[in-house]
């Protein structure tokens, strides 16, 4: 992590809006009833056939549950920079999921895309805020990291570092 005020600055904003983009995406799923992915994977095209297989009747569910309170853990994660580096690692992996998903190759959503859209960008984003442990410029992870339960459990140490 650097000690320049103005890198700490950029990474504390990146990291509040990339909070702000997940708690407000879990809005719209997490608190809404009859939540479900159904209508967003089974409209894919690319990738059709591995994502259709997330819209069975039994797996829906589960994996909407995950979207929906997923979205709303990273975003928390984020907002109060704890366990940031495990957050990004599941954001990352979401966002890319969204990016295959949105995807008639070589646009990605519409004609306007070409290969590289906003997902890509807040996974990219989100990989440096795991680099330069965002969790520790005005987040809980530096503060957790020092506990003496986090010193005695050294396994404990990467989800804060």
């Amino acid at each position: 992590m650097s000690d320049s005020n103005a890198e700490r600055n950029l990474v504390f904003i990146f990291r509040m809006l990339m909070a702000w983009t997940f708690i407000y995406a879990a809005s719209h799923q997490a608190f809404v009833e009859n939540f479900s992915i159904v209508g967003f994977l089974g409209h894919t095209k690319t990738f059709h056939d591995f994502f259709a297989l997330f819209t069975a009747p039994a797996i829906a569910p589960v994996v909407s549950f995950m979207v929906a309170w997923g979205h709303l853990l990273i975003g928390l994660s984020l907002l109060f920079g704890l366990m940031v580096r495990v957050s990004t690692i599941f954001g990352i992996a979401l966002l890319l999921t969204y990016w295959l998903a949105h995807m008639d190759w070589p646009f990605i959503e519409n004609k306007n895309n070409f290969i590289v859209d906003y997902h890509i960008v807040y996974a990219t984003v989100m990989a440096y805020l795991f680099v330069k442990h965002a969790g520790h410029v005005w987040g809980l992870d530096g503060w957790v990291e020092k506990l003496p339960f986090v010193q005695q459990h050294p396994a404990l140490r990467p989800l804060v570092a």
